[in-house]
């Protein structure tokens, strides 16, 4: 009887602003979560959210201000849910970098070292604004706020975004083709500790291909503030791979390097 006197109340107009407000908000949440549940299904599912670890293998440019600075490399990396990463740089893997918890150390023939503290800061932020965090972390929370925004372009692509607000007031967005329901895009806010002023972080994905039942972006390219940063592409994907105990330890890279 209840639910049939507000469905009235709403058809004729009756139904308070504050709670019409009110069911406005909780029906964008839901159709929120109902695409990034879709975009879940098109990553692989099940499969997706109990994967291991992931290799990828490919090469990286560099930009300043959007103009390609020269610097291209191999690389091979591996990864993990929990925010483990180890980056094999150059043909030789003689450039070791590894990302653990709060750590950013690298090896080299010279040994190792801590990274400088901004390339560890702009890793961890990415880290912790990524599309693994935002779904394995901040959609289980159930005081993150869902926003769907409406339909966009992405790089040529009709895109749903959504946005995901967390309860320290940090978000995500996330653009997802709206065929597919894969991601076409993550982008995040944060604010310069030095001169306060707030700086974007953007990647789009591109050119999915499928490995182990995981459609895999071959194409990442990064932007901060609107200006291409890197471009990444991949030659090869595997997810649950193979890895020794010492994978992520930074004194078994170097004692392997130095040899």
């Amino acid at each position: 009887m209840k639910k049939s006197l507000i469905l009235i109340a709403l058809l004729l107009g009756f139904l308070p602003a504050h709670a019409q407000a009110g069911a406005s908000t909780d029906a964008n949440q839901q159709k929120a979560r109902a695409l990034l549940n879709s975009m879940i299904q098109a990553m692989g599912g099940e499969r997706w959210l109990s994967l291991q670890n992931s290799y990828f293998q490919g090469r990286v440019s560099g930009f300043y201000q959007g103009k390609p600075t020269g610097a291209i490399e191999d690389f091979f990396q591996w990864r993990t849910p929990n925010g483990q990463e180890r980056d094999e740089f150059s043909k030789k893997h003689d450039d070791v970098v590894i990302f653990t918890g709060d750590q950013c150390m690298e090896a080299t023939y010279q040994g190792k070292k801590p990274l400088p503290k901004d390339i560890c800061d702009d890793y961890q932020r990415r880290r912790d604004h990524s599309i693994d965090v935002a779904v394995r972390v901040w959609l289980k929370d159930p005081n993150t706020i869902l926003i769907y925004d409406g339909q966009t372009l992405s790089e040529r692509h009709l895109t749903d975004q959504v946005t995901l607000l967390s309860p320290s007031n940090e978000s995500i967005t996330i653009q997802m083709d709206s065929e597919t329901h894969l991601p076409r895009s993550r982008s995040f806010q944060w604010r310069d500790p030095v001169y306060h002023d707030k700086n974007e972080e953007r990647e789009e994905y591109d050119d999915y291909h499928t490995f182990d039942g995981i459609p895999t972006a071959f194409s990442i390219t990064r932007f901060k503030n609107g200006d291409m940063t890197s471009q990444r592409f991949l030659y090869k994907a595997a997810y649950n791979v193979p890895l020794p105990p010492d994978a992520f330890n930074i004194d078994a890279a170097t004692a392997k390097v130095k040899k």
